[in-house]
């Protein structure tokens, strides 16, 4: 099993929800973030001084699937996220040891 970690822009959100479910993914979880990376942030004048806020609103989108639907899940997210500019976001990959689905027991795959 591998969770899925991609942090976007907040505009592509509705898109690659769209996306995931034509695709039956239907369970992930949705956080609203703030980071910075290569864009750097933006600059912003507030009472004539002129303030760099270089953090940024994001959306990070995580998703617990088997292996084998990996690469169709990242380049689903990559096909809708990007638009060419910087800011775009990053995408992370992690090994689940294990996952429990809590009301019936249920362990591993069959959890998700």
């Amino acid at each position: 099993m591998k969770k899925i970690e991609a942090i976007i822009r907040p505009g592509k959100l509705e898109e690659i929800k769209e996306s995931l479910n034509r695709f039956n993914i239907h369970g992930l979880t949705i956080s609203q973030v703030m980071g910075c990376g290569l864009q750097k942030g933006t600059k912003e004048f507030y009472r004539g001084t002129e303030i760099t806020l270089n953090l940024l609103s994001k959306v990070k989108i995580e998703v617990v699937t088997c292996d084998k639907y990996v690469e169709d899940i990242v380049g689903l997210i990559c096909e809708e996220a990007k638009t060419g500019e910087v800011g775009d976001g990053k995408i992370f990959i992690y090994t689940i040891e294990d996952a429990v689905r809590i009301r019936t027991g249920e362990r591993g795959e069959n959890a998700i």
